[in-house]
């Protein structure tokens, strides 16, 4: 079953993962997007004004990677994970751009009745998507948390990206057991939370003719979801910023950090996490849950 989890799991994350999540889809531009509520119906609380939080994974994830942070944040929020297309549970496209997967999220927050004024919350690839739908939308967002996502100084040697993958069809494994001992972290990283671990990995595979493959398209992994200007977009963002960073993250440096903050403004928190990569949530869970929460209650405090 998807939320099975080794025994040694602590007890904070077997509750968390219980917390029910709702499934839901909503159609954009012909593809069925998939998300997960962590409330009821939407169209069933038409007095909930508690503000809106959504989450947004990283490149080849999907929404189970928040199925532990976000019940912490469901008593204040009305909270929501996406799987854009092309990942989790959500449909196929022929073709991935930025600015369908930024559509997406602004079609989410719709369905889900985030508004007025949610936060995005975004890991990785995740956060360059939330950038851009800030960047054009950010009005009306109380802001846009980034977490572990690069934008280097443009006078910086810019990070390869990743060459297109070899072939479109997916990997298929004969069995469960054989494709959950080919998971593995992108970038490659350690993580001493195996619990974890696996709960990603039994929620990132799927059954197929033949056997058991990932929740992804292929094509999604290609280099051309790093085409966009995403340093223009965030200097362009129309809300608050704020960012998140592993101590150890292979791919947001200390020089990163420094370009960052100085395009977001001093008022902007930056918070490192100690002795986290750039999983940032599956190393150190608890740290990010306590950094998010400070960073939301001071935007809470203080609303622009």
């Amino acid at each position: 079953m998807p939320n099975e989890v080794r025994p040694a799991a602590p007890d904070w994350f077997q509750r968390a993962i219980e917390y029910p999540a709702h499934s839901r889809f909503v159609d954009v531009e012909g593809c069925a997007v998939h998300y997960l509520a962590w409330f009821d119906d939407p169209g069933d609380e038409p007095n909930d004004h508690r503000p809106g939080l959504l989450f947004v994974h990283g490149g080849g994830a999907h929404a189970n990677w928040w199925r532990f942070i976000a019940p912490f944040f469901a008593k204040a929020y009305r909270v929501a994970a996406i799987d854009l297309s092309g990942m989790g549970d959500s449909g196929a496209r022929e073709t991935y751009l930025p600015e369908i997967w930024a559509g997406e999220i602004g079609a989410v927050l719709e369905d889900a009745r985030l508004w007025p004024r949610p936060v995005v919350v975004g890991h990785s690839f995740g956060g360059l998507i939330a950038m851009k739908y800030g960047s054009e939308h950010g009005e009306m967002l109380s802001g846009t948390v980034i977490v572990d996502s690069p934008v280097q100084d443009p006078d910086d040697t810019p990070l390869p990206n990743p060459s297109a993958p070899p072939k479109s069809k997916p990997k298929i494994h004969p069995d469960q057991e054989t494709a959950l001992a080919r998971f593995r972290l992108m970038p490659e990283q350690p993580c001493e939370n195996g619990y974890i671990l696996d709960h990603i990995a039994r929620t990132s595979i799927k059954r197929m003719d033949g056997g058991w493959t990932w929740k992804f398209d292929a094509k999604v992994m290609g280099s051309r979801r790093f085409g966009e200007p995403y340093g223009e977009e965030l200097k362009a963002l129309k809300c608050r910023a704020a960012l998140i960073f592993g101590e150890k993250s292979a791919i947001v440096s200390r020089r990163t950090v420094r370009y960052m903050s100085s395009v977001m403004g001093p008022k902007a928190p930056v918070v490192e996490i100690p002795v986290a990569h750039h999983h940032v949530m599956l190393d150190q869970p608890l740290a990010f849950v306590s950094a998010l929460r400070a960073i939301l209650d001071s935007w809470v405090r203080n609303p622009v």
